[in-house]
């Protein structure tokens, strides 16, 4: 089943860029040789980010130059771009600005991504009303040994104990991945385990 995914990169006291709007910081973080992202992006079918992250994509690959970064980055992978603002579209892009509802766009999304997954890039304040309409499922934190004491936070958005289960927790380089199942999603995995649990034996 196709899910709705918040994967993203963060420093360990829970910031996606530091005060500045800058990922330099993460760009000194070791990741090894593996390519995790790689192997994400082949499971998505359409994503979406908000105004700040877009226009740090286009400066930081110089897309307006270079339009072939991003389709060597993301191919044909159609894009929402959350934004209330005029942004330069990357030439020949699947790219669609966007503002108003998120659940709205979301069943587009699900429509574009054909049966694929939904890929929400960040930043956290969209995500976060993607989460409060109930529309997140996953979150895939690439925790960096970085520690940056303000900076753009990874989730405007309360989540309790019980709308997350850890399902997954992988060392790639330098960076400690972690992958947890939100909201109904992750209610149905406690409440599965909670049942498997009565039905096993007990030795006494």
């Amino acid at each position: 089943m196709a899910k709705t995914q918040y994967y993203t990169a963060t420093s360990i006291d829970g910031y996606i860029a530091d005060a500045n709007n800058s990922l330099d910081w993460l760009f000194e973080v070791d990741e090894g040789t593996a390519n995790p992202f790689g192997e994400f992006f082949a499971g998505v079918g359409a994503f979406a980010m908000g105004a700040t992250t877009y226009e740090w994509v286009l400066e930081n690959d110089n897309l307006l130059e270079e339009p072939q970064n991003w389709h060597d980055m993301y191919g044909e992978v159609p894009c929402w771009v959350f934004t209330h603002r005029d942004l330069p579209p990357v030439p020949d892009a699947n790219v669609f600005m966007i503002s108003g509802d998120v659940r709205r766009v979301h069943e587009a999304m699900l429509v574009a991504a054909q049966g694929k997954n939904v890929w929400l890039a960040g930043g956290g304040d969209l995500v976060a009303q993607f989460a409060q309409q109930g529309l997140l499922d996953e979150i895939i934190l690439g925790i960096a040994p970085a520690v940056l004491g303000e900076g753009t936070p990874l989730l405007r958005h309360k989540l309790h104990v019980d709308e997350l289960i850890l399902t997954g927790v992988r060392e790639v380089g330098q960076f400690a991945y972690l992958t947890y199942a939100v909201g109904d999603v992750a209610r149905m995995g406690r409440h599965l385990a909670a049942e498997t649990a009565t039905l096993l034996p007990v030795n006494f």
